[in-house]
């Protein structure tokens, strides 16, 4: 490499005085620990690398000798994806001076990081190519921030998108709900009174029981089928809501019994509930977001259940804060699905059944809160939903 293309300040560098600095010791000890890896190639065909900072070894794990010596290095290492990116533009250098690129490479650990490539022209006195210089600069964790924030960015406009669906839906599911109640009880009072005046040969005739009958099931199925919009609506509201509760100071036993007296009808005639209540003290939190997070995993849990079952609730203390277990002995979870679970939309349900926000809720919930959500699972055996939350939440 030639470290003359280099400016370099020695004024403010310290030398010991027994002997004058190294101005190109001290160089190359700067630039083996700069946080990014500096390199040089050769300005034509495969680009092979002539120099490689000794960092090498500890951003990407190669030694410098090894990369140099291999003349497809780079070009072998670099993701499948973004190679025909910048083997398409990399002759521009040559125009440009400069050109920068943000890629995929491979590690010796076999991971892919993001690196920044900032590559430079060098030409000699009479301007013919000499060689180029790059720096390569480990990105990865930027990346992901960037993945996140887009993530973030893009669930705050599902968000608000389904506020406007939920709003929209609400007003015709409510009187068509109206209207089809107050269509029974009408229905029910024409066929007491035709039931009391017709004669059985007029009953016969016009197929009278079957007709009170189906339409008793009609309009029972049609009011079932509003019951589960109303759900969607209702899940499409929370999704939309999270975070706009008050943190309060509030006992978790009583949010745990509140929830279960709204899912009375859920649970009643076909599943027990075994609580095991511990000791908690007053928690500050968004009561009733963390209600909804309770009535999330309860109903998954009742809905694992297909006959008669169990669910326990255990609550209790450690160290770190207060934890909520709510554990059923429905059908589990398969292996494959477990670490999809809280993916929002991601639902194993039947369609009609779930729109799969109600885990993924639980999860920013609870995550809002400082704390997590851990998840044991067998199938056939039932799962088990631990929910940890810290003492200091509303001071985070």
């Amino acid at each position: 490499m030639e470290f003359e293309d280099f400016d370099f300040i020695t004024n403010d560098t310290p030398a010991r005085a027994s002997e004058p600095a190294d101005p190109l010791q001290r160089l190359k000890y700067l630039v083996d620990n700069t946080p990014a890896i500096i390199y040089s190639t050769v300005p034509s065909g495969d680009f092979k690398m002539t120099f490689v900072s000794a960092n090498a070894l500890n951003v990407l794990g190669y030694q410098p000798a090894d990369m140099v010596a291999d003349p497809n290095f780079w070009f072998d290492h670099i993701h499948p994806d973004d190679a025909p990116t910048i083997f398409s533009s990399l002759a521009q250098i040559f125009t440009e001076g400069e050109r920068a690129y943000e890629y995929r490479f491979r590690a010796a650990d076999g991971r892919y990081l993001w690196m920044h490539d900032q590559l430079r022209l060098i030409r000699d006195e009479q301007g013919a190519p000499l060689e180029v210089i790059g720096s390569l600069t480990d990105i990865t964790d930027r990346k992901q921030m960037e993945e996140r924030l887009l993530q973030v960015q893009n669930m705050a406009s599902i968000g608000q998108l389904a506020a406007g669906v939920a709003h929209e839906i609400n007003n015709p599911v409510g009187f068509v709900t109206s209207n089809i109640g107050t269509l029974k009880s009408y229905a029910d009072t024409l066929f007491g009174l035709v039931d009391r005046s017709v004669s059985a040969e007029q009953r016969a005739q016009a197929d009278f029981d079957f007709l009170k009958e189906d339409t008793g099931a009609l309009l029972r199925e049609s009011l079932d089928g509003l019951r589960r919009v109303r759900d969607i609506v209702q899940a499409l509201k929370d999704f939309s809501a999270v975070g706009e509760s008050q943190w309060q100071v509030a006992d978790l036993h009583e949010g745990l019994d509140s929830t279960l007296n709204a899912l009375a009808n859920e649970l009643r005639f076909r599943i027990k509930v075994d609580k095991h209540y511990g000791k908690l003290a007053p928690l500050r939190c968004q009561p009733a977001q963390l209600n909804q997070v309770f009535r999330n995993i309860l109903l998954n849990a009742a809905q694992a259940i297909a006959e008669q079952g169990i669910i326990r609730i255990i609550t209790g203390t450690d160290r770190d804060g207060v934890w909520v277990r709510i554990q059923d002995n429905g059908s589990g979870i398969a292996p494959e699905n477990l670490g999809r679970i809280f993916d929002p939309f991601f639902t194993t349900k039947p369609v009609g059944s779930g729109v799969g926000l109600g885990l993924y809720l639980a999860y920013g919930i609870v995550h809002q809160h400082g704390g997590r959500i851990a998840v044991i699972s067998e199938p056939g055996k039932g799962s088990a939903f631990t929910v940890h939350l810290p003492l200091d939440a509303g001071q985070r």
